[in-house]
């Protein structure tokens, strides 16, 4: 049986999930169109970018199937709510709901995701950063 679970898993790694992104053009991207300060620039790629862009910067776990998948199921959900990437392509609609929602989740502790904050500690933010990008996203609605 422990054999069998075995050649299971062995063969799993070589089903991997899709990872590769689309070319984007730079000038759309969220921090591009916006022109945060250093400081909020620095926060979304700490805590944001690795789900909601195209700028995914992917763990070494991530070579393990089958947390891959997993990991790759977030980014996916992440893009479509929002992808920074592709904001200035976004309609208004969307950029101000995800905005909105943003400023809730922040706020709320909800966002990052505790377990990307877990493998990612740099990306556990402070109560003032939670201020601090709250604000950026309140000024987007």
């Amino acid at each position: 049986m422990f054999v069998l679970a075995a050649l299971v898993f062995g063969v799993a790694q070589f089903i991997r999930p899709d990872t590769n992104v689309p070319e984007r053009d730079p000038a759309v991207d969220l921090i591009a169109l916006t022109r945060p300060g250093n400081e909020v620039a620095g926060l979304l790629h700490t805590a944001c970018y690795d789900c909601h862009s195209d700028q995914t910067v992917y763990p070494w776990y991530d070579r393990i199937t089958p947390v891959n998948w997993w990991v790759q199921h977030h980014v996916d959900e992440a893009r479509a709510e929002g992808n920074f990437s592709e904001w200035g392509e976004l309609p208004e609609k969307k950029r101000k709901h995800f905005a909105e929602e943003a400023v809730e989740l922040i706020t709320d502790g909800e966002m990052p995701l505790p377990s990307y904050a877990f493998m990612h500690p740099d990306a556990e933010l402070t109560e003032g950063q939670r201020q601090v990008l709250s604000g950026f996203f309140e000024a987007l609605k």
